[in-house]
């Protein structure tokens, strides 16, 4: 059951920046302490954001289960 929660969270999320991407196709740049990215759609820096996101939330989610497992142990 948890497995099907997570993949329809995970694919409402891929058909909304589908949806995004498609009606964002002007070109932004991202400027972050001093640089300067390149002329990007709007949809791909939306789907680097998601992905960098949802794969930093899974390592430290991993992270600190660890932590605590090691915690338990003791």
């Amino acid at each position: 059951m948890k497995n099907i929660l997570i993949s329809t969270i995970i694919s409402a999320w891929v058909v909304g920046i589908a949806i995004l991407s498609v009606q964002n196709a002007t070109l932004v740049s991202l400027r972050f302490l001093g640089m300067q990215s390149a002329d990007l759609p709007a949809g791909i820096v939306l789907s680097v954001s998601v992905a960098v996101g949802l794969i930093g939330g899974a390592f430290l989610a991993s992270m600190t289960r660890a932590r605590l497992k090691r915690q338990k142990n003791l």
